[in-house]
């Protein structure tokens, strides 16, 4: 007999992750003996770093396994500090900033502290699947800004304004863009940033992709003038350094904010994991080679990806000018009882075994998500399956 439950209303306000579903049912086929092409996981295929790692196990060996202040370490909050001033130019002190549970625990804590029942929220359509979620279970209201496809997904200053009310709370920027890979120039940033400012919009920078731009170099709002007042930043290690795993996010905002978070956080997981913060730490201090080598072969594969969708019939691309997605159009094969990317996706997962994610968990119909965080074979064989799909249709 299976127990009826009843559960709180607020639960009802989310969804299951779309990433993760896909991820899971990939998973699910591998297990049963197919052989699936997963372009599904947002996540990078290098291994971590060898002096990461070593920093892990020289934690380990040195008996860092207790509990951390609930805000990560004064050493990791520091390395953090100083390493976006490195990158960016920015000030923070350790009292600005906070480590959490990866960045998607450092975007829950910000909602939670700042969007009261009612209050809007900005969100530029296509975004990536938690932003809705977490701000419907906090109470608030998403407005969703449509962007320009034709001109890479862009948007600017004058187009988001009109959106703008007398109770939007709050603005997410996601740039690089996952899952576009469409990125704002430093100018037109700054010129939303100041209209946020105006209207006394607070502006939170999701920089989780920030190093991985294909032709401009990387830069933080938060280095504006006077910007850290209305800023705020939601960071991650986990693309950046290929530390998934890890779970290791931060936030750096204005001190009363971060006492806010941290009150939150100190009664859901309390402190990151002991390993994984003196890990970041070498991360963050340690060499940067990596970055670039990372950045060179996602360059190498983002032009291989573009260039193959582009040669299929019917489908259309804007260029990801940043991060590691192509979001391709795929409406064209909307046909033979297919009505939705999601079916699409659906169907090219059951008859070729290629995952990817349906543009419906971006705010878009027409769209799908492929992740060139693969290997050139990978994609190479992924994208042959979907080029006979769509001859198919």
């Amino acid at each position: 007999m299976q127990t009826s439950v009843e559960l709180a209303e607020r639960i009802s306000l989310i969804s299951e992750s779309s990433t993760m579903k896909v991820a899971a049912d990939a998973d699910r086929l591998r297990r049963e003996g197919v052989d699936v092409v997963d372009f599904g996981a947002g996540e990078p295929d290098f291994p971590t770093p060898e002096n990461i790692k070593q920093a892990a196990m020289d934690a380990i060996a040195a008996n860092f396994t207790k509990y951390t202040p609930t805000g990560g370490t004064v050493e990791l909050k520091k390395a953090i500090c100083e390493r976006h001033k490195t990158d960016y130019g920015t000030d923070y002190a350790t009292p600005e900033c906070m480590v959490t549970v990866g960045g998607k625990h450092a975007i829950f804590n910000i909602m939670q502290a700042i969007v009261e029942p009612g209050d809007e929220v900005l969100i530029p359509v296509p975004y990536w699947v938690t932003y809705k979620d977490v701000v419907n279970y906090a109470g608030g209201k998403c407005v969703f800004v449509p962007t320009d496809e034709a001109s890479g997904f862009t948007f600017t200053a004058d187009t988001l304004e009109p959106y703008i009310s007398d109770r939007t709370r709050l603005l997410i920027i996601n740039s690089p863009s996952n899952p576009s890979g469409s990125v704002l120039s430093r100018a037109e940033f700054a010129r939303i940033y100041q209209l946020a400012a105006k209207h006394g919009v607070r502006l939170m920078t999701d920089e989780c992709y920030c190093r991985f731009l294909y032709e401009d170099e990387p830069f933080s709002i938060a280095a504006q003038p006077g910007a850290k007042e209305n800023v705020i930043v939601a960071g991650s290690l986990s693309k950046t350094y290929a530390m998934t795993g890890w779970r290791v996010g931060f936030a750096l905002a204005p001190k009363p904010l971060i006492d806010a978070m941290l009150k939150l956080q100190s009664h859901t997981t309390s402190n990151p994991t002991s390993i994984s913060q003196k890990a970041a730490i070498e991360a963050l201090r340690g060499p940067q080679e990596s970055i670039p080598v990372m950045l060179a072969e996602y360059r190498k594969r983002r032009d291989y990806v573009v260039r193959r969708l582009r040669a299929m019939p019917g489908v259309t691309i804007a260029e990801p000018k940043g991060a590691f997605y192509a979001y391709p159009n795929v409406s064209s094969g909307f046909r033979n009882g297919i009505a939705s990317a999601m079916q699409w996706s659906e169907k090219l997962l059951a008859e070729e075994h290629v995952a990817v994610v349906p543009g419906e968990a971006f705010g878009t119909g027409e769209h799908v998500r492929i992740s060139y965080a693969t290997s050139m074979g990978e994609l190479q064989r992924g994208l042959d399956r979907i080029e006979r799909f769509l001859g198919e249709r």
